[in-house]
């Protein structure tokens, strides 16, 4: 039987917007809640909530404990009280003061009564693949986003089946699933991809985000026939196999769906842009590269949230921006490096296993920084230093002693640079590391308050460097995630399971988490890490080893820094919303955040 054609699921015919170089006052962020948690140690709880944007900027606190105020004047300096002596399930709640006036209460705590909260979760059945291979589900990348508009962010939470595969492997898989989950563990809604969706860190990169302003996240991915939307309805054919008998998924139509974030029912349906075409042209004929994808959110109007979708790094390369308003998909450009426009100019064979989105050259709007070449907000090349595809790089203010931004990346190129750091407005390279080496893995963060800016590191290079690369000694002892996790304002090593002080000498074990599991293999990362919750202080979501529940550990150290929370920065936000992609790779916000640090800025935002 025959479910819901691609045809019969587009709300209207596929139109392509002209780029309007309008950039708005203020972007449009999420209504958020406090996000209140209290976080249990031996000594008693640490309360911890939200400073948002839309809050004014002398805002005040008071937190009260059941209807006891504890706080004898109201706070101003930080965003966190420490509650000594209390009990694991004490009830509190925080009111904002604005002009001496006390506000209404906000949303009781979430209590992590012992340092994490516990979402539970429904592994989906297991099964056997055609050449006969069994497989169970693990939870893998989780994004969030408000589903249901009530201001607390939702999990969505992508199941992999244990026999996914690397796009060089050749092998049936499983279904990829992916879950929409309340942080109470109400499961809204399950998606199944089907058998034309083959799983793998390369395959399935899912959007997160409130692309239509309604106060509501929607959730973006690939589709192919026989994908069931989470009302049961099937996108397509639902009798079509298009797998080879290697696995591959090489013919067929492929999709793109948007989906309702609290039903998960698929609102609109397109064709996937670029289409596979000819398999050989991406670099070689059993579905390797073909099949490699990313994902991202920018704002690429400088007011309002587009949702990109690419194909392609090793060889051609091709970036779709889409707008979703009023209920449809609308393609606002295309970027193709086989484009007579682009053709020749060095744009090809030049992306990432992940991409980072980033207002690069400080007009407004954002780009998408796919490699060694960013694509500016019209879709248009911006620039290519043509120093090759790698398998990390990190977007921000990484040298705040110059002006702009700062694009830091390692290359899988053995003839060139290891690692290099770049104007993020024009590529010019700043420094470089020798060749050589095919550098896998590589950091840039403010982890050592011995020196200014941020530092970066890589498997290949023997020393931590300084923002200006100059070797400063012994490099971290990982080089993987991130994390802020500890009072002040110098980021933390976040590394499969657990979390580290960098020191000169050595690093300090900060958190060793228990009874969970990092994912994707010798990548160790976890499910989710950034400012979900609490102060602007990073949580990191695992998944328990037994796949039940997503684990949220927050920090139990007090703070004296008040930052805006992070979520309202728009780089920091849609780095979360592509965390998930390929390679997963750390947020970075827009501004330096690290030692010696001004002011934290206020974002200009507004909410729906």
């Amino acid at each position: 039987m025959h479910g819901v054609t691609a045809a019969a699921l587009a709300l209207s015919a596929l139109a392509v917007l002209p780029h309007t170089a309008q950039a708005a006052d203020a972007r449009q962020v999420e209504r958020l809640d406090r996000g209140l948690t209290s976080t249990h140690t031996g000594s008693g709880n640490l309360v911890s909530w939200r400073w948002l944007a839309t809050d004014p900027d002398h805002v005040a606190f008071n937190v009260y404990r059941g209807t006891a105020k504890l706080n004898s004047s109201p706070l101003t300096a930080s965003t966190n009280y420490f509650d000594a002596g209390a009990v694991n399930s004490a009830d509190y709640t925080v009111r904002a003061v604005v002009g001496g006036v006390e506000q209404p209460a906000s949303e009781r705590a979430l209590q992590f009564r012992s340092g994490h909260l516990d979402v539970p979760l429904s592994p989906p059945a297991g099964g056997t693949t055609p050449d006969g291979v069994a497989y169970t589900y693990e939870a893998n990348d989780a994004s969030v986003g408000d589903l249901d508009g009530d201001g607390r962010l939702d999990l969505v939470l992508k199941w992999q089946p244990t026999n996914a595969k690397d796009n060089s492997q050749s092998g049936h898989t499983g279904n990829t699933i992916v879950d929409g989950i309340r942080l109470d563990g109400t499961r809204l809604w399950r998606v199944d991809l089907g058998r034309n969706i083959r799983s793998g860190a390369h395959y399935t990169q899912f959007q997160v985000y409130d692309y239509d302003g309604d106060g509501r996240a929607e959730v973006a991915m690939k589709t192919a026939d026989g994908t069931r939307d989470g009302t049961g309805t099937v996108i397509g054919n639902s009798s079509a196999d298009h797998r080879n008998a290697g696995g591959y998924v090489l013919s067929g139509p492929e999709f793109l769906t948007m989906f309702h974030g609290q039903t998960g029912r698929a609102m609109g349906t397109v064709d996937y842009v670029p289409a596979r075409g000819t398999v050989s042209s991406w670099g070689d004929s059993y579905g390797n590269r073909v099949d490699r994808f990313l994902a991202g959110t920018a704002y690429l109007d400088g007011a309002r949230p587009s949702l990109i979708m690419a194909r392609g790094y090793y060889t051609r390369t091709v970036v779709a921006a889409w707008d979703w308003r009023d209920g449809r998909f609308t393609r606002r450009w295309t970027f193709d490096t086989n484009s007579s426009t682009n053709a020749g100019r060095g744009y090809d064979g030049q992306g990432n296993h992940s991409l980072s989105i980033a207002d690069v050259d400080g007009d407004g709007r954002d780009e998408i920084v796919y490699g060694a070449m960013t694509v500016d907000d019209n879709g248009a090349g911006l620039w290519t230093n043509r120093l090759g595809h790698g398998d990390a790089g990190h977007v921000g203010d990484l040298d705040p002693s110059r002006p702009g931004l700062e694009y830091f990346k390692v290359s899988e190129d053995k003839s060139r640079p290891g690692s290099w750091l770049a104007d993020a407005r024009t590529g010019r390279v700043l420094w470089q590391t020798a060749s050589g080496a095919d550098n896998g893995r590589g950091v840039a963060a403010d982890v050592h308050a011995g020196s200014p800016g941020a530092e970066a590191w890589s498997a290949a290079d023997s020393t931590l460097r300084s923002a200006t690369g100059t070797a400063l000694g012994r490099k971290p002892s990982s080089a993987n995630f991130l994390s802020w996790w500890d009072g002040d304002p110098v980021r933390e090593l976040l590394d499969g399971t657990r979390i580290d002080k960098y020191g000169t000498s050595g690093d300090t074990r900060l958190l060793t988490a228990s009874g969970v599991s990092s994912n994707n293999g010798t990548k160790a990362t976890p499910a989710l890490s950034g400012d979900i919750l609490g102060d602007w202080r990073e949580e990191v979501v695992w998944r328990t080893a037994d796949n039940r529940a997503l684990r949220i550990h927050s920090t139990p150290h007090q703070t004296g820094t008040r930052i805006t929370t992070l979520l309202h920065d728009t780089q920091y936000r849609t780095a979360l919303a592509w965390q998930n992609t390929a390679y997963n790779q750390p947020p970075h916000p827009s501004f330096f955040l690290g030692a010696g640090m001004p002011a934290a800025p206020r974002p200009t935002v507004h909410t729906p």
